[in-house]
């Protein structure tokens, strides 16, 4: 399949050496359309890590993902993109955890994952063990809920609105006023069935009007 991304070079073996290196700790490994991913016990993600960076020579921690998969026993899955300056190459490191169980931070090995991890904490509500600043860093404060789970409503729970009386902004309960939104439920290739302002003139003539006088008529 034609892509114009460009792609990532094999590494040849990296799978069976990273195996060797990290032993029990490696969960599951595949390579599939040309991305290696790494499953990791939680506990073990730090050191995962770090020998991917030390003896693999994965230097950038590119992102700090979130998927929520709510039929799970532990419903969060963690996502690690890293990134070989030196070789040309990615991997992903993939950890499971659920809402009360928290995930080691790698914030020791890459300081950036500070921001990383509070962007997943601020969307799953996943806690991050280690992390001395874990606050929301998205949704503002006193943010009510986790807006990436797949369980929380699509309307949110709080609206908010500039206040004439108070001078501020205000926050206040979802409304969903439905003075505003008339439905009709009509395919638009079927038309709808009321009458716009100038449908009129696209109708024809009633019966019994006045035909206006042909030219040759007005002559005589």
């Amino acid at each position: 399949m034609n892509n114009s991304a460009p792609r990532i070079p094999a590494r040849e073996g990296i799978i069976d050496e990273v195996k060797a290196a990290i032993g029990g700790a490696l969960i599951e490994a595949k390579d599939a359309v040309g991305e290696v991913s790494l499953t990791v016990k939680r506990e073990s993600v730090v050191d995962a890590c770090r020998t991917l960076r030390d003896r693999f020579d994965y230097q950038q921690l590119m992102e700090i993902a979130g998927v929520d998969y709510p039929q799970r026993p532990e419903r969060f899955e963690i996502v690690y993109h890293l990134l070989s300056v030196t070789k040309n190459h990615r991997i992903r490191v993939t950890v499971s955890t659920d809402e009360d169980n928290a995930v080691p931070s790698v914030t020791g090995i890459w300081p950036v994952a500070g921001w990383l991890e509070r962007e997943v904490f601020d969307l799953y509500g996943v806690i991050f063990e280690g992390n001395d600043d874990l606050r929301r860093i998205l949704t503002d404060y006193g943010f009510r809920g986790h807006p990436f789970r797949k369980d929380f409503p699509l309307t949110g729970y709080v609206e908010l609105r500039y206040s004439e009386e108070q001078k501020r902004v205000v926050y206040e309960p979802v409304r969903l006023p439905q003075d505003f939104r008339p439905f009709d439920f009509l395919s638009p290739w079927e038309g709808a069935q009321y009458v716009l302002a100038g449908d009129e003139k696209a109708s024809p003539e009633a019966p019994g009007a006045p035909t206006p006088l042909k030219a040759e008529e007005i002559k005589k």
